[in-house]
């Protein structure tokens, strides 16, 4: 029952259930806006020597950007470019197709989950990335450009957003997040279902302590290493 409200109408002789959405009121949009510019430049502050070393590896290890942009689906359905670290090598899409293609299991998997448990197509210095989720840092940029909060449902590929069925619109109402409740819940270990479920979830009970708590969580999930791959 949480996340909504008890209507009561004719005198208490009939009642509704009105489902709120927290982040569809502008002044709780404009708390989290302030919330995430501030955080991102002091993250930035901290971190940008690590992101450089980072990326000195990444070139070291393979051919290819340290840094690469890939075209997401982010707020009401615009696409934009988010920036990760590049763990892959040049030719992965083309290894994802020929897997899917020739292994029913691991299309079966992809589908499930929207990843693959032993990715052939992942870097050595990648395997390290994912699993610490450092990967991910780049999007600090995106955080700073507008096209991104640090809490939010995950910005996704357009192929994905049909697993959204009817919960799309009210999941990418908001700008999406470096991290939200399905990192800080387990990752790869939680279903696409269950992940949607929970990005709704967030959108509709956000409050800024439910996005320091779900910061806090997903710095504990990463050093402990749960759902990492």
């Amino acid at each position: 029952m949480l996340g909504t409200n008890l209507q009561h109408f004719f005198q208490e002789q009939a009642i509704g259930l009105e489902v709120k959405n927290n982040l569809a009121r502008p002044v709780n949009m404009i708390i989290k806006k302030i919330f995430d510019q501030l955080v991102s430049l002091v993250l930035l502050l901290i971190l940008a020597v690590p992101m450089l070393l980072i990326a000195l590896l990444i070139r070291l290890n393979s051919k290819g950007p340290a840094i690469f942009s890939q075209k997401r689906i982010g707020h009401d359905g615009t696409i934009f470019k988010c920036y990760k670290f590049r763990t892959m090598y040049n030719d992965a899409e083309k290894k994802l197709n020929e897997l899917l293609e020739s292994d029913r299991g691991i299309e079966n998997e992809w589908r499930q989950y929207g990843k693959l448990k032993d990715d052939p197509r992942i870097t050595k210095i990648g395997v390290f990335l994912r699993q610490t989720s450092l990967d991910e840092l780049p999007q600090i940029f995106n955080v700073l450009k507008g096209e991104m909060s640090l809490v939010g449902p995950r910005p996704i590929p357009r192929y994905e957003k049909e697993r959204y069925k009817d919960m799309f619109m009210l999941c990418f109402s908001v700008l999406p997040g470096i991290t939200g409740l399905w990192q800080a819940s387990g990752r790869s270990n939680i279903s696409y279902d269950h992940r949607v479920t929970l990005d709704s979830w967030y959108v509709r009970n956000w409050n800024l302590w439910l996005d320091i708590v779900i910061l806090l969580k997903t710095v504990r999930v990463v050093l402990r290493g749960d759902g990492a791959q």
